[in-house]
């Protein structure tokens, strides 16, 4: 059995795979819990992928045969053709390696709605490319907050109308139906280019998104472990 943990910037999930089999998942508020649950439990095989924590953090982790730090310089089951993969966040990584063994030779983009929106681009031949990156539903109320002086903090809606007649329903308007239409047109935009494109959603506010886009997508809430479980995999062969 094989352990993969994603250590994000709000929360820690981690997955047992047998083969390419998920077994079991889990969701974990600090490391601490983590620790608790798998601390002392021995796998085969073990990946670690976090965007805030040292290495020496997971030194409770003993796996039979390997422990493997998902950094950019890591071996991966697709080509990186990023420009400065020395920056490139690790859980874009895993997105699109997971995109790509879910969808073979497809070109994918992949849209994982966390802390950010991260949006990744893998093409048919297996080469990433990059995409795009910007500030995720709840960083767009904080930042109206933080950088004004009026402002409040206020609490995002299910359903905002498209016109406000009020401070916190301007702001609910304007970024939940602003969120989606950035989403929608660079589907589009993607899709105008890449006709037989696939588009998979991720993360904490996929729900959100699911829904709401016009365009048809696949909800792929395991993706990131998916890409984490292919690459450790990868790594492990040799």
């Amino acid at each position: 059995m094989n352990l993969v943990i994603d250590v994000g910037n709000t929360r820690i999930k981690a997955a047992c795979f047998e083969e390419d089999r998920m077994e079991a998942s889990y969701r974990f508020g600090s490391l601490h819990e983590l620790q608790l649950e798998l601390g002392t439990k021995h796998f085969k095989n073990v990946l670690i992928s976090s965007v805030n924590q040292f290495q020496a953090h997971f030194d409770f982790i003993h796996p039979v045969e390997k422990k493997i730090f998902l950094t950019p310089q890591l071996p991966l089951p697709i080509q990186n053709a990023y420009a400065t993969p020395q920056t490139l966040g690790v859980d874009r990584l895993a997105a699109a390696c997971g995109a790509f063994a879910e969808f073979p030779g497809k070109n994918c983009l992949v849209i994982d709605a966390g802390t950010c929106i991260n949006y990744e681009f893998v093409d048919e031949a297996g080469t990433y490319w990059g995409g795009a990156i910007s500030p995720g539903i709840d960083m767009r109320f904080k930042a109206m907050n933080t950088f004004t002086a009026r402002l409040p903090l206020i609490q995002r809606t299910e359903s905002a109308e498209l016109i406000g007649n009020s401070t916190e329903t301007c702001m609910q308007s304007g970024v939940m139906n602003g969120v989606l239409a950035e989403v929608e047109n660079t589907i589009e935009r993607y899709r105008a280019k890449y006709p037989s494109l696939v588009v998979l959603i991720c993360g904490g506010d996929a729900p959100f998104f699911e829904n709401r886009l016009k365009p048809t997508i696949f909800a792929a809430p395991d993706l990131v472990l998916k890409g984490l479980n292919r690459i450790l995999r990868y790594n492990a062969s040799y």
